[in-house]
């Protein structure tokens, strides 16, 4: 977190927008206003406070109900008069119970869930546990994780010739979860692969 980010106060009457994103599912929550006193107070307490233009005070989000934004990062705009502030929120953002201010359901694309999980791995890769089944593979060696990938691939290919959706689906979540850890294992990543496909389409 930058702590000596520039800020525009001087703009809209001391107020500057504050745009609240969600640091996982990357939705936007909700749109707030602060002052130089509530960004000082977000920093200070972890939970996301605004300047209320109606209550003409300051106001950290949930102080009532509980739902409570907590701060993750913080960031301006070009101008310096706009904040982006993502958050983990505890529950509705808006006042009418909805996730968004949106109305919109507060979930991740579920793209955005390969990013999550090739973390994970990255993890077991570099904080090994006993318990952990992708941990002992990478423990195993590259030859295994590849032999791995190549049973998983046969078994998706046994499951395509037949009508079974669950079995199949089943086999496409083990073959791409091996194809992962294989990546990960040989020093590489997702997005890698995604230059490739791009420069191809391109």
């Amino acid at each position: 977190m930058d702590t000596k980010l520039k800020q525009d106060f001087d703009k809209g009457n001391g107020l500057l927008p504050a745009i609240i994103q969600d640091v996982d599912t990357h939705k936007v929550l909700m749109l707030g206003f602060m002052n130089k006193a509530a960004f000082i107070k977000t920093l200070e307490t972890g939970k996301v406070c605004f300047f209320s233009r109606t209550k003409q005070r300051l106001w950290t989000k949930g102080e009532e109900s509980g739902n409570f934004l907590y701060f993750q990062s913080i960031k301006m705009d070009c101008d310096n008069d706009t904040f982006l502030i993502q958050v983990k929120p505890a529950g509705p953002v808006c006042h009418l119970n909805t996730d968004t201010c949106w109305g919109e359901v507060n979930e991740a694309d579920k793209i955005l869930f390969l990013g999550h999980l090739q973390r994970v791995i990255q993890d077991r890769k570099d904080n090994p546990s006993n318990a952990s089944y992708t941990a002992s593979l990478f423990k195993k060696g590259i030859n295994k994780i590849a032999q791995k990938v190549g049973e998983e691939a046969v078994e998706l290919v046994i499951e395509a010739k037949d009508d079974n959706d669950e079995f199949f689906l089943g086999e496409a979540a083990d073959l791409l979860y091996h194809y992962m850890i294989l990546l990960v294992a040989k020093g590489k990543s997702l997005e890698d692969v995604m230059e490739v496909l791009v420069r191809r389409h391109q």
